[in-house]
């Protein structure tokens, strides 16, 4: 691995000054899997020590690769990506990999741009619940390595957080405190978790005898939720399941606006555990799984970069609900108003959504 000189030090004296091969230094940075753990966090520490920086100008010339990789997300204002992009920076940087951002606004057009120009200048890419298409996807997939988080499609490696374990634990816990008529606020209809989180609750209802509702909005948001209280109240409901914990804070401002007491007369039950303590009252929700997807991806990313033998695995990670302050016994709903929204349509536009 070529090194930056600084003060004529060489990389052999690395080599010398962590006790092990020259080979091995340069393995620690291009091929740390042929190293222990321990080795390579040895080597890189002695390196930075010495006033070592990898040269990846030099690496990219002499094995074509440039060490970086392409994170692109559909909304990196919603909290629940933030955490993810941390973790999937702190695990590539752990292989001496760089990550380029990418935010496509919940557009598949522009999700689809943003591959195109970086495919050029990195050596995988991850896609965190994409809009595209299934064959676009794939398309993007046959040109360079390609790692999913929350897309289901065969022949390419992904990480499935799922959330319909969740949802149908925030089902059952509703019906366990006497809810009998229930809203589900969906989210975009080309997420694959809102697909999962629709699923479980209506199976769920009709499992457990609850009358449901299904409200959906084109993107998720806090907007969203706010608009969304007139069609639930309207419908009579006692309680409602939110795609996402910023669809939920906004149910409960519109609620609040509307002298409904949460959880005395009315319950919310969020999705992603991404504001679940920071609200008032703190939000029963869905657990997150961003920051193990996000490790996860890169990880499964750096092993088809190595041996390029990963085509096809499916990983999921489990949720489970976390029940907090916004959730209570079941009381009649006591604000009725006169005409409600359309039930399909709950309008708003801003962020969100996984």
């Amino acid at each position: 691995m070529p090194l930056e000189r600084k003060g004529g030090v060489t990389i052999s004296q690395v080599a010398e000054a962590a006790g092990v091969a020259r080979s091995s230094v340069s393995r620690a940075y291009t091929k740390p899997h042929m190293l222990s753990p321990e080795t390579v966090e040895h080597i890189k520490a002695v390196a930075e020590r010495m006033g070592y920086v990898p040269n990846h100008t030099a690496r990219a010339l002499s094995t074509g690769r440039n060490g970086n990789i392409a994170l692109i997300v559909p909304d990196v204002a919603n909290p629940f990506f933030p955490p993810l992009i941390r973790a999937a920076q702190v695990e590539a940087d752990r292989f001496d990999f760089c990550v380029f951002l990418g935010n496509s606004d919940e557009d598949p057009e522009k999700e689809d741009k943003l591959l195109g120009r970086l495919s050029s200048q990195v050596e995988g890419v991850i896609l965190a619940s994409p809009r595209l298409s299934d064959n676009r996807i794939l398309a993007h997939a046959s040109l360079k390595p390609m790692v999913l988080i929350n897309r289901n499609v065969e022949g390419i490696p992904r990480v499935l957080i799922d959330s319909g374990i969740g949802v149908a634990e925030a089902a059952r816990h509703l019906a366990e405190l006497g809810h009998k008529r229930i809203v589900y606020v969906s989210g975009p209809s080309a997420s694959w978790s809102n697909k999962q989180r629709r699923a479980a609750v209506r199976k769920s209802a009709a499992a457990l005898g609850l009358e449901l509702g299904i409200l959906s909005a084109s993107v998720p948001s806090f907007e969203a939720g706010l608009q969304a209280v007139p069609s639930i109240l309207a419908r009579n409901a006692t309680a409602a399941i939110a795609f996402d914990d910023v669809m939920a804070q906004g149910i409960l401002a519109g609620l609040a606006a509307r002298d409904v007491a949460v959880p005395k007369d009315f319950s919310v039950v969020g999705c992603d555990d991404a504001l679940g303590p920071l609200v008032l009252p703190p939000l029963t929700t869905v657990s997150s799984r961003s920051v193990e997807a996000g490790k996860l991806a890169v990880s499964l990313l750096m092993e088809m970069l190595q041996s390029r033998a990963l085509t096809d695995a499916s990983y999921v990670l489990e949720t489970h609900l976390v029940v907090r302050g916004t959730t209570d016994g079941a009381r009649e709903a006591r604000h009725r108003p006169p005409a409600a929204a359309s039930a399909d349509q709950a309008g708003g536009r801003a962020t969100g959504g996984t």
